[in-house]
């Protein structure tokens, strides 16, 4: 079956929010999507540093790795599993807070989206460490 990574390049909306974004996304949102269907792992990841001299347009990056049949497939599954508010065990804590942070923002969850997309795996190649 194909393999795609779906990536967004996330931040925290302002400095004051970082607590928030914390609690909801790098604690909450990443598991809660993991948890979907045809989802293998998810990872967020805090960027520490630029690469060469590269422009780096983004505090953080997260990182679904999928299984599905298309990427249209997977976006599919994904938007029905978010829209299910019984879909695991977390889901209600994860809504909860994203509605007490909203509340708390003018109705905004504590996320700025620099950038999304859905990647086909081509080749990989394990290293030394693998």
């Amino acid at each position: 079956m194909p393999r795609f990574v779906l990536i967004g390049l996330c931040e925290p909306p302002s400095a004051d929010q970082q607590a928030a974004f914390d609690e909801w996304f790098v604690d909450q949102h990443i598991e809660d999507t993991a948890k979907c269907p045809n989802f293998i792992r998810g990872s967020v990841f805090k960027l520490a540093g630029p690469h060469l001299d590269g422009e780096t347009v983004s505090g953080y990056l997260s990182l679904y790795e999928v299984e599905a049949p298309s990427y249209e497939e997977a976006e599919r599954v994904l938007n029905e599993w978010q829209r299910n508010p019984n879909a695991w065990a977390g889901r209600k804590m994860h809504i909860e807070t994203g509605q007490r942070l909203a509340a708390a923002n003018a109705g905004n969850i504590p996320l700025g989206i620099k950038g999304s997309g859905w990647y086909e795996l081509i080749k990989s190649f394990d290293g030394p460490k693998a």
